[in-house]
């Protein structure tokens, strides 16, 4: 898959396998015009790998709206590089009035099944 996709979108969780899924070695078996996006959690990249493999022309680009660390630490290797070839945006998809309005709406529901004897959304 990497060897051949245009496009990388991730849209996993992070996990203790997921951690660097994208790192040095996934990056050098991509194309050199293909374009990494993460929307996800931001430690699923080696964002250190990323930055090397941006500015050596091992990979297209980057879209990116996700960091391990929001906001992010000075320093950061993405944003400390001039890098023409990534676009860094700030993880504010929630915030729109439609995804605020949801997420209190199932608070809401969640709440009222609660005290009505309900399991809805419990895990256990």
């Amino acid at each position: 898959l990497l060897a051949t996709a245009d496009v990388l979108s991730l849209h996993c969780p992070l996990t203790p396998g997921t951690r660097h899924l994208i790192n040095r070695e996934s990056l050098t078996r991509m194309r050199r015009d293909a374009v990494l996006i993460n929307t996800a959690r931001g430690s699923l990249v080696d964002y250190v790998a990323l930055a090397d493999a941006l500015r050596g022309g091992l990979l297209g680009g980057a879209g990116i709206d996700v960091l391990p660390e929001e906001p992010p630490v000075a320093g950061h290797p993405l944003l400390a590089a001039r890098l023409p070839n990534l676009i860094v945006t700030p993880h504010i998809a929630w915030a729109a009035r439609e995804s605020r309005q949801r997420a209190l709406d199932e608070v809401v529901a969640s709440v009222r099944d609660f005290l009505a004897g309900g399991h809805r959304n419990r895990v256990v």
